[in-house]
């Protein structure tokens, strides 16, 4: 039996050089981390908004740790807008969800990490190590959601 190998994909091909050093420095000051913390979140934000947006029909949501990168992304507006029309065709809305909402969040974390996976993306398990998901950024599981594929 052969086994092929898989690629990896890289996170840092998704967005321009200059995106991601802007991107990484937001999250240092924004949360008081080391460089090299701010890169893997940064990194694993970035697989998991491609990965949403490659799959529009899967309930997906960050783990707080990414979200920290999800949420300084979403506020550098022109940049996120840009980084949403590349890879969804449209904008990825950021839905979050209280506490009562969250029911079947362990469902939907095994969902994005099976998915992220799946997409070719190294998964960073300290960062997806959390059980608990605080908010989707995914359109995908938000039917209500403005300008979101249903």
């Amino acid at each position: 039996m052969t086994v092929a190998a898989v690629e990896l994909r890289d996170p840092r091909t998704c967005v321009s050089s200059e995106m991601w050093e802007r991107e990484v420095r937001l999250i240092m000051r924004d949360h008081d981390m080391d460089r090299e913390l701010a890169e893997r979140t940064f990194g694993q934000t970035v697989a998991y908004l491609v990965t949403s947006a490659e799959n529009p029909n899967i309930a997906m949501g960050p783990t707080p740790a990414v979200d920290k990168g999800v949420h300084s992304v979403v506020l550098d507006t022109p940049r996120y807008i840009d980084f949403s029309h590349r890879h969804a065709g449209t904008y990825l809305h950021h839905v979050p969800h209280l506490p009562e909402e969250r029911a079947s969040q362990p469902m939907v974390l095994q969902q994005t990490i099976a998915a992220i996976r799946a997409a070719g993306f190294a998964l960073d398990t300290e960062l997806w190590g959390a059980l608990e998901v605080d908010c989707h950024q995914c359109h995908a599981c938000c039917a209500d959601s403005p300008g979101g594929k249903k």
